[in-house]
């Protein structure tokens, strides 16, 4: 007997008990050995409880096996699969919809593409019709093989049949080939898209602004972004974040300032993002007079500094050795009643410290709460621009630690200041 098998029936009539599947379960036979089994060679019966489904319209012969096949392809067993159909038809039986869609799934991920293809253009002759999640599980699966032509070929078949989920379709095959850098044929995808008539709405146009940011120039960044702006789409947070950072990579802080008074900096939508941005675009290059005037302007346009705002001007401050005006910040930020984060203890420590000014580090500290538990809330754009601090890098590296300790802020702080005064000693021993 082969070391796989299918245990349908060993009655002369196995006909007869397909017919009962709504009440037996099927049983699939397999030499996986048990370590716990006292016989090794025995074979380990899987059970599955499958149930024969009929929807409306569907004929009395129609079985739905999805879920059996489901735990198969889980199992990394295609091959399994596969002989479970082939049984089924063979008994005059024809697999749902949703049995062959699962079936396809599993040839896709265990690397099937001729078998998955087979089994697509099975689905695509008859009268089923697959559902979007089980296209979208397909698009994706090809996406991360590599087989964009199957993507393609998806495509082609659903806009042909023309079913009503074309522009969805086109949504997903821009997102598989966008979110993997195939800039090309997603821009040929959107076309056709824009050619038969389909809409490109606001997720699927942002989307594409985030590819180009990801993986695309600032000439094509831009081109898209002016197409966004022509097709009356609102550029949402993500969007926007996605191109600020490209601009950040490419120290472009001049043309991230006018991209940002472009969206708007009223827009009260997507909170303080704009306004940390543009702060952030005169803080990279230290211009310190056009920060404050714009920190100015922020306060006078109605929007509340946040950590972020804080943290941008009190690392510029820092880096500057502007200790009265790291001083305001800091008062301004308690009146606030926002709480640092190790970045904003950090500008302080690491202002001292660059200084030679350790004696004057308790003072500094001193309306500080350091017994609070230290945390990190800073957005990441800010350390695209400015990295991270010593302080900041040290003390990371002891909270990610596997030392069972609860760490204060006054505890790193000790810690560094004991650190940085080792290494001066070594440095003068030499």
């Amino acid at each position: 007997m082969d070391n796989i098998s299918f245990l349908l029936s060993s009655s002369p009539s196995s006909l007869s008990t397909l017919q009962n599947l709504n009440r037996k379960p099927f049983r699939v036979s397999s030499l996986h050995h048990n370590n716990n089994s006292a016989s090794p060679n025995s074979p380990q019966k899987i059970s599955y409880g499958l149930r024969r489904k009929r929807s409306q319209g569907e004929f009395d012969n129609v079985v739905n096996f999805a879920s059996a096949i489901d735990v198969l392809s889980k199992k990394k067993r295609p091959d399994l699969a596969e002989k479970l159909l082939v049984e089924i038809k063979s008994e005059g039986y024809v697999p749902s919809c949703a049995t062959l869609s699962a079936l396809m799934l599993c040839y896709v991920d265990n690397g099937l593409v001729s078998h998955a293809h087979a089994v697509w253009e099975e689905i695509i002759n008859s009268s089923f019709v697959p559902s979007i999640e089980v296209v979208a599980d397909l698009i994706d699966a090809y996406g991360n093989l590599g087989c964009y032509g199957e993507v393609l070929r998806i495509l082609r078949d659903v806009t042909l049949r023309n079913l009503n989920s074309c522009s969805q379709v086109y949504s997903l095959v821009i997102s598989c080939f966008g979110k993997r850098g195939q800039l090309v044929m997603m821009e040929t995808v959107m076309n056709e898209m824009v050619l038969g008539g389909f809409r490109v709405n606001s997720v699927t146009g942002n989307a594409i602004i985030k590819y180009y940011a990801e993986y695309g120039c600032l000439v094509e960044m831009e081109t898209a972004y002016g197409r966004l702006k022509r097709s009356r789409i609102l550029l949402e947070k993500e969007g926007i974040r996605a191109m600020a950072s490209a601009y950040i990579k490419e120290k472009k802080f001049y043309k991230l300032g006018e991209f940002l008074r472009d969206v708007g900096l009223g827009r009260r939508n997507v909170g303080n993002l704009l306004w940390n941005l543009l702060l952030l675009s005169y803080a990279g290059n230290f211009k310190m007079k056009s920060l404050q005037r714009e920190f100015l302007s922020m306060l006078e346009a109605g929007f509340s500094p946040d950590l972020d705002t804080f943290n941008i001007r009190a690392i510029a401050f820092s880096r500057m050795s502007l200790f009265w005006d790291l001083h305001l910040s800091l008062e301004h930020m308690k009146h606030e009643k926002i709480v640092p984060d190790i970045v904003t203890y950090g500008c302080v420590v690491d202002a001292f410290l660059d200084r030679k000014l350790a004696r004057n580090l308790d003072f500094a500290l001193s309306k500080m709460n350091l017994d609070s538990s230290p945390s990190i809330s800073t957005d990441p754009l800010v350390f695209e621009v400015f990295g991270k601090g010593d302080f900041h890098s040290s003390s990371e590296i002891l909270l990610e630690s596997m030392w069972k300790e609860k760490w204060t802020y006054r505890k790193l702080v000790a810690i560094y200041v004991k650190k940085m005064y080792r290494s001066n000693q070594i440095f003068w021993n030499y």
